[in-house]
């Protein structure tokens, strides 16, 4: 079996402008994106599958995601109660027989973010009617 690496390749709107220490604005799915573009490996990579992607250190990851938020006392418990909000939005989901491994909805992350479509020129790229 032969494996390729790659470098996945997000939208404009997937990566934020640089944040302040502290900055609560940011969403954990975001967060987690941004983690897997900076080649995070300690704590989180990409999986397998596209869109799949592995927690190799949860307490770290949580660690990381509490500096972020300005949140000393965050643990893995709490950051995968979050992580489990975004089941029923559909933004990810777990990955079934694999642990500590989930996936994203690319799609559904693109209609959040553009509920009416990216437009590029004359062509609607979010809807997939072409609507």
């Amino acid at each position: 079996m032969i494996f390729y690496r790659c470098t996945v390749l997000f939208p404009d709107w997937a990566y934020k402008p640089a944040w302040s220490p502290g900055s609560r604005q940011v969403q954990l799915w975001h967060f987690l994106l941004e983690l897997l573009g900076r080649g995070e490996g300690g704590a989180i990579g990409w999986g397998g599958e596209w869109g799949e992607f592995v927690i190799r250190d949860p307490e770290r990851l949580a660690r990381l995601w509490g500096e972020r938020k300005g949140k000393p006392h965050m643990n893995y418990d709490k950051l995968s109660r979050a992580l489990r909000y975004y089941y029923n939005k559909r933004i990810l989901h777990k990955t079934k027989g694999k642990r500590f491994t989930y996936k994203f909805n690319f799609s559904k992350l693109i209609l959040v973010n553009y509920p009416g479509g990216i437009k590029t020129g004359e062509r609607n790229v979010g809807n997939v009617d072409g609507e």
